[in-house]
Order: C-alpha cells, then structure tokens, then sequence
C-alpha cells in the first residue's frame, strides 16, 4: 500500500466539518411569515417579537334614529340604520319623558411591527436584501496518546506518551442573498491560523510544533425555507466547500421548528459527504527534523459520511436580546461524540446584530481508542523489516478526547 502524508486535517476538522453559518448559525437559529417578509412568530400582544404602536380611544355620542320607539330606561334595540354595535338608553332628568341616547366607545387597536432576529438559526435573506456573518471564533482540541511500539518498524522511541494539542484562530465570512423570500445563494471563505503540538511527557524529549496558515477553506451554498407559518418553519440547505489539500466537502442540512409564543423549538440533521485527496486521513506532524509522526483516522477513507442530530431552542428574552441553546450527537467516522452550544445575541435595530457563543463536547467514543501511527524520516516512511512494505511504527491509545471552540458573530442585513 502506497503511503502518502496529506496535509494534516487534525480532530476538530473531523469532529465539527466547517458549515455555512448563515444557517444556522452552521451552522448551524421564529422568523418569517413570508407573505408579509417578516418573522412568522405567533401574533401575541405581549410577544417581544414586536415594536407595538398603539392608536388613541375616542368616545362619541350619536342620538337615536328619529322614528325610533320609546324604550324603558336600561333597555337594549339594534337602530334603524342596522349598525352592529349595541347602543344603550339613558334616561332624562325631567321624569315626564324618556330621551334617548346613545353612545358608543371605539375599542384601542394595537399595531404590531415585527422584529426579524439575524441570530436565529433558520435567518436567510429574503428576496433582493443581503445577509453577511463574519464569524471571529477559537477552536481548541486535544487528547492524550500512550504508544505502543511495533518491533518490526521501530524498535525504540525517547518517549512513548504524550498530549496533542491544537489551537486555531479563524475568521470566516458568509454573504448571502436572497433571490425569493424562499431561496437564497450563499458563498463563504475561512482564513485561519493553527499550532498543532505534541507535548512529550518527558522534559528531555523536545516538543514536535507545526504551524499552518491561509485560506484554507472556501465554499457556496443555496438554502431553501420550504415552510414558514404560524406554527410551522423548515429549511434545507445544500454547501460546497473545499478545504485545501485535504478534501471537497458536500453538505446538507435539514431543520425543522415549531413556534410556541416567545420561542422556536427545533430540530436539525446535517449529513457530509467527503472526497480526500488520499485515501489516509489523520492528525500528524513533521518537525524541523523533517521526521513525521502522523496518527491515522481512517486508512481508507477515499469517500467518508459524516452524520450529526440533535435539537436546539432560540427564544427571545427581551426586545435586542436572545438565547440559543443547541445539542449535537454525530458519528465523525472513526468516532461519535455529543456536544452542547449556547449563543447570546444583541440586535438593536433591523439591520445589525452581534452574538456570543461557546461550544464544547461532554462525552467521545474516542477515549480507548488505538489507532495505528507512521513514522517517517528523510529517507521516507518506515517499513515492516520482514515485508518491506510500509507499516505501522506503533500503535497509539487515545485518552481525555476534548473540543472546545467560543468566539462572536457580527451580522449584517442590508
């Protein structure tokens, strides 16, 4: 089998794919009754979902129609003229006659403006307006790894334990727009910055860096809310992306949400289709020593799916501010993990919104795990001395699996 290292796509890559924010707030988020291009939330008068304005109450007295008959004092009658309102008598001060009149109050109306939440996890564009999300996150991950050598391909190391770590800084922008009130294109690039580390357990044994930086990941998407009213909202969403040297990614996210007067709850399922470059895919480093260690996911992995459920609930606390809280189950190939987000959003106009959001994963198959890890140096990966074929040089125990990723979102609608 031919062995080549690609370009490293480490845990969090795998665990939680890059998707297009724009629907969720991919990720993945009331919103809009269409017909009238705005949010379908449930019309409740006391629903902050709405800027109220209200109209003022007059009284006005009209007197009977002439030819209408005399009536005891306290009595009801429909006039003449067939108006629906009731109309009561009242009774003159003189005693000998009964005058009658009448009078009729108009009832307070209130006018209610809806308010359409950028942060919410179905937000698209509506026809002809843009959307743009520039997200400003961190994603961290890490695990600890104890080896155990394959004598056939290498018969020592200065250390056999160690933790994996990466930190990443990202900015990735999503611009939309709408081309109906149901459909809208969608196209997104991620710049991002990332040190992968292996930290050796033993203070002799010199750590293993790597750094990597660029525009590693770029895309389009159409999105499609196939239902949107009183109760109901559902969207689905197909994205291209490509991330480089590693893979072309296709994805399609489905939700789906019931409205109940301030809140949407909701449920959602993505699904990824992956296409490597190679056929290995893993997490690995090659140190200034030009030596590899590289720890492989999947060692054949030309075309990989990735699925994830889970439920979420975006509820309006006030005017300008909101809540959404999400669940996650996933199988990410070589391993299922669970995860929960949270998200805090502040919109005090139409057209601008800012949000906070942390996520983190509480329970992954990856723990216990071993996966095979390849060596190589200058001369090229080590082989098995009995076969002459490239093997694995240990094999590698994963413990303490841990994501975690918290960043802001600025959100424009224009």
């Amino acid at each position: 089998m031919k062995l080549s290292l690609p370009v490293m796509i480490v845990a969090t890559a795998m665990a939680v794919p890059a998707v297009a924010d724009t629907n969720a707030g991919m990720g993945g988020a009331s919103v809009a009754d269409l017909s009238s291009n705005v949010p379908a939330v449930r019309s409740d008068p006391n629903n902050v979902n709405y800027q109220k304005y209200e109209t003022r109450s007059t009284t006005r007295t009209y007197t009977t129609d002439a030819g209408a008959r005399s009536v005891a004092s306290g009595s009801y009658y429909q006039p003449s003229s067939g108006r629906a309102q009731m109309y009561r008598t009242y009774t003159g001060t003189g005693g000998s006659t009964n005058v009658a009149t009448t009078n009729r109050t108009t009832t307070t109306r209130t006018t209610m403006k809806r308010k359409y939440y950028l942060a919410h996890p179905f937000f698209q564009p509506t026809e002809g307006m843009f959307g743009s999300i520039t997200d400003l996150g961190y994603v961290g991950a890490s695990y600890d790894i104890g080896l155990t050598l394959n004598p056939n391909v290498l018969d020592s190391m200065s250390d056999t334990s160690a933790k994996w770590t990466m930190d990443q800084f990202a900015v990735k922008e999503d611009f939309s727009y709408g081309i109906t009130d149901k459909l809208a294109v969608l196209i997104m690039g991620r710049f991002d910055t990332t040190k992968y580390k292996f930290d050796w357990s033993s203070s002799s044994t010199p750590d293993d860096k790597m750094d990597d930086s660029g525009l590693n990941i770029f895309g389009a998407g159409i999105q499609w809310r196939f239902v949107d009213n009183e109760k109901w909202i559902g969207a689905l969403s197909l994205d291209y992306e490509r991330q480089q040297d590693v893979a072309n990614e296709f994805i399609l996210d489905l939700k789906a949400g019931y409205k109940v007067s301030k809140s949407t709850i909701y449920g959602l399922a993505r699904g990824w289709l992956l296409l490597f470059d190679d056929e290995i895919y893993g997490n690995g480093i090659t140190n200034s020593n030009g030596e590899t260690f590289f720890i492989a996911y999947d060692e054949d992995a030309k075309t990989t799916f990735f699925v994830e459920a889970g439920l979420g609930v975006f509820s309006v606390l006030s005017e300008d501010w909101t809540l959404n809280l999400e669940g996650l189950f996933g199988h990410y190939d070589w391993h299922n993990q669970a995860s929960i987000k949270g998200a805090i959003g502040w919109q005090p106009n139409d057209w601008f919104a800012m949000e906070l959001y942390a996520k983190t994963s509480f329970y992954d198959t990856a723990d216990g795990k071993t996966l095979n890890a390849f060596y190589a140096d200058s001369d090229g990966w080590a082989v098995d001395t009995g076969t002459g074929l490239v093997a694995p040089a240990a094999y590698t125990k994963i413990d303490k699996y841990r994501e975690m990723s918290f960043g802001g979102r600025i959100i424009f609608y224009f």
